[in-house]
């Protein structure tokens, strides 16, 4: 079915939105943009004069005072790339919704029980821009880094997105599932809140505290444990890490328990494998990272096995709701 199809490559290139948005993150380019253009920010800088408007925009931002003042010009280009593409491709996502969606709904293709979905995803790919222009907003004022929870906020939504097309591409596809319930609707929030934690993990980078596995320093628990009192999961970079390894530790525990499940039913089986497999090279990854003191290229495919691995345990999930139904 064409509106199937079309769904399904829309959820690849939000996955690989969020890929680009990490390496964003991990090359420390997300802050090299001090403007918001959303109609006329298309092209990229095209003459000299240009770029040094840009440049010095950003050369008053904090991040340039406090952290690269030495930068030149030709650094400032190679981390304006990264924040560059990322918008540009946010832009693209919206004409590759927009415009099959307009043209699917004037041909009546599209199913009336997806119309309201569909709409919804619309609304949210909307607010993704405006939500990702006040994440970064939040490190040109005074502090020069995003805020940990604007940028949870903004991976939430664009996860949300990814899942919500995951789900409505296999029904467009293969018919209506019952909803996950019970130990399926757990494995799926545990998966999300352990990215989620991670999201608060890159916020502060707390990646690149405690690169061993599984002490934290000469203890499971990090001495640094409860410092910022009720906030301390969200503001201490040691416990988020701390509980970013555990929180993991259980989804890979749930995962393999629906996983288990799934071997038993023909119609999910396949699925079942496959998520498995994600998530052992999921773990795997998340440790080699850590070791490795978060390279860019760890970092990027740690963020795309995330990814991965919510939309199998979806896809695993929908063909038990379908065999449930």
């Amino acid at each position: 079915m064409p509106v199937a199809i079309w769904l399904g490559i829309m959820a690849v290139l939000v996955a690989m939105m969020v890929v680009i948005g990490g390496v964003t993150r991990l090359t420390g380019s997300g802050l090299s943009m001090v403007e918001w253009r959303p109609l006329m920010g298309l092209l990229p800088p095209l003459s000299e004069p240009e770029w040094s408007r840009v440049f010095g925009l950003y050369q008053s931002s904090p991040e340039f005072r406090e952290i690269n003042i030495d930068m030149d010009l030709s650094g400032f280009k190679t981390i304006f790339f990264w924040e560059y593409v990322h918008r540009v491709w946010g832009r693209l996502l919206g004409l590759a919704f927009g415009l099959p969606l307009l043209f699917f709904w004037v041909r009546g293709m599209i199913p009336a029980g997806l119309k309201p979905v569909l709409l919804a995803l619309l609304f949210l790919g909307g607010m993704q821009g405006v939500i990702g222009w006040w994440m970064v907003t939040s490190g040109l004022v005074d502090n020069p880094a995003v805020s940990q929870y604007r940028l949870a906020t903004h991976l939430s939504v664009a996860l949300f997105i990814y899942g919500l097309l995951v789900w409505t591409s296999l029904t467009a596809s293969a018919g209506k599932a019952l909803h996950p319930r019970g130990h399926g609707l757990a494995t799926l929030i545990l998966v999300a809140i352990t990215i989620l934690a991670g999201a608060f993990v890159a916020g502060m980078d707390a990646g690149l505290l405690y690169n061993e596995y599984p002490l934290m320093g000469e203890t499971l628990v990090p001495v640094e444990y409860g410092e910022k009192g009720l906030a301390d999961a969200f503001e201490n970079p040691a416990s988020a890490q701390f509980h970013h390894r555990w929180i993991a530790v259980l989804a890979v525990l749930a995962v393999c328990g629906l996983w288990m499940r799934a071997r038993k039913s023909a119609q999910a089986a396949m699925r079942g494998h496959l998520m498995a497999g994600l998530v052992a090279c999921q773990f795997a990854l998340g440790i080699t990272t850590l070791l490795l003191g978060v390279p860019v290229w760890a970092g990027a495919l740690h963020q795309l096995g995330a990814v991965l691995l919510l939309g199998a345990v979806l896809a695993t999930l929908h063909a038990l709701g379908r065999a449930r139904a």
